[in-house]
């Protein structure tokens, strides 16, 4: 049986935290291991810079840290190529092409685009960039590239796989069939909140726990965590359903545990320093084989390379095949 392609991908604007293994990576991995699908991640460069142009040297940075937290959570090179946007020039090209069969109205009215404008207000004002605005269609490239046929995402980017899918029909409208349109895929993972409460977690809004964080790390990020406002000596009765440490037990801790927990919480029998103090264990008894794994790597610089350029090269290769097809279906392939 023929296996589906898959390309997903993160941008390397920094390390990758807790909301990303539950998110997405806990999910890659397990569709890595099904057999039913050949996976490509990319490290999204190019779509990093659109709001880090200014700040090259963090994005480069980041590359090979994004890479180790993927080795780190059980990501597999051997079965799961990753590789570089911007060494994909084939990519770059497409983006071009794509962007005579996109209006700006359009890319304006995508609701993901609008609210990401919305939250870097501080970086353009009120003007935005053209390679920001036009991001969905760089994305676009990255999938089509690559013969994208499931992309697994979240509820917040399905416009913008609807996006790529809009690009694709009018391409082969126009030019016959020649692109493959993908399919979304939605998680079933929510997106996991805060330490704060905030619906977003981020390194902007220092609220994350990230993979690669020591224990000490956890432990005082733990420890300010948001509880129940009104909850103010130990024997106090809590509200378990407003507290971030009970959300994160239901996460980290077994479901007797949780129980126990919240029932102690109710009853005014535990306070917040021992419920916190639980919680940190079990989070580091968690992420423990990931930093174990991710120290091996990052005592090894040179394998993350080779990892990078193999993933890169055997990417490449499909890109090329792509564009072959597509300069000739658009009558682009002179002096054959």
């Amino acid at each position: 049986m023929k296996k589906k392609r898959i390309v997903t991908g993160d941008r390397p604007t920094g390390k990758l935290h807790i909301g990303h293994y539950f998110g997405s990576l806990k999910n890659r991995v397990k569709m890595q291991e099904s057999g039913e699908y050949e996976p490509y991640i990319l490290v999204a460069d190019v779509q990093a810079l659109t709001d880090n142009f200014n700040n090259p040297e963090k994005v480069r940075r980041n590359v090979r840290e994004v890479v180790m937290d993927y080795l780190s959570v059980g990501i597999d090179p051997e079965k799961t190529t990753i590789y570089i946007q911007s060494m994909i020039p084939e990519v770059a090209e497409l983006t071009v092409f794509y962007s005579n069969l996109v209006t700006i109205a359009r890319l304006e009215r995508n609701p993901t685009v609008k609210t990401e404008i919305a939250q870097k207000k501080e970086l353009f004002g009120e003007s935005v960039t053209y390679g920001f605005l036009g991001y969905p269609v760089s994305q676009a490239a990255d999938i089509t590239a690559l013969e994208g046929e499931v992309i697994p995402v979240g509820e917040d980017q399905l416009p913008l796989i609807e996006q790529c899918r809009d690009i694709v029909r009018k391409f082969n409208n126009i030019y016959g069939e020649i692109l493959i349109e993908p399919e979304a895929v939605l998680s079933k993972e929510k997106r996991i909140k805060g330490l704060d409460g905030n619906e977003k977690m981020g390194k902007s809004l220092g609220n994350a726990i990230y993979l690669s964080d020591i224990e000490e790390e956890v432990n005082k990020k733990v420890m300010s965590a948001v509880t129940d406002p009104n909850r103010i000596k130990k024997d106090d009765l809590g509200n378990p359903d407003i507290c971030m440490v009970s959300y994160y037990h239901n996460l980290f801790s077994t479901q007797e545990e949780c129980k126990k927990v919240c029932q102690e919480c109710r009853e005014g029998k535990r306070g917040c320093v021992a419920c916190k103090k639980q919680l940190a264990k079990n989070i580091n008894e968690t992420l423990e084989p990931m930093r174990q794994k991710r120290k091996y790597y990052e005592e090894r610089p040179e394998l993350v390379d080779e990892i990078l350029i193999k993933g890169t090269e055997k990417a490449r290769e499909t890109a090329k095949e792509t564009m072959k097809k597509v300069k000739q279906a658009m009558k682009l392939d002179y002096f054959k």
